[in-house]
């Protein structure tokens, strides 16, 4: 099973975001959606699991969640904008993977058996930050992230 993880798009949808998460089983976006049809454009791959980011004011994804926990094949995803906001111990309540964006710098860290996965930003560019997304494949042996620069 292949995830695809985004965040930041900031209104804007990339024709390299859908090119990169095409063989996704699942979307998770972990905020600053921007725009309602980004939504819909990204469910037309796979089903969308979305949160609200801190520019997330207005329109439908102004009705997103702040936070949220979803499991795929026995692996629980916790979403969170920004990872100063993590409200919860992610180890002690057996999450394997917190997604957070916020930062627009991809990042990808192991911390007590626990996923940290910032998949950067898929929209508009900021500072000198690439432009990026995340897969991760669930397999037998457990998660594999990995991080793709557009």
């Amino acid at each position: 099973m292949q995830i695809g993880i985004l965040s930041d798009t900031h209104g804007l949808l990339r024709p390299e975001v859908l090119a990169a998460l095409a063989d996704s089983t699942a979307i998770l976006h972990a905020g600053d959606v921007g725009d309602g049809p980004i939504l819909e454009a990204l469910a037309q791959i796979a089903p969308v699991t979305a949160i609200r980011g801190n520019i997330d004011r207005r329109g439908a994804a102004a009705l997103l969640p702040p936070t949220e926990a979803v499991d795929l094949q026995g692996h629980l995803f916790y979403l969170v904008h920004a990872l100063a906001d993590l409200d919860l111990n992610p180890a002690a309540a057996q999450v394997s993977a917190v997604i957070s964006g916020h930062s627009h710098k991809p990042s990808m860290l192991w911390k007590d058996s626990v996923l940290y996965l910032n998949p950067g930003s898929a929209g508009p560019r900021r500072f000198k930050l690439p432009i990026s997304v995340a897969v991760v494949n669930i397999t037998a042996e457990g998660l594999e992230p990995r991080l793709i620069e557009l």
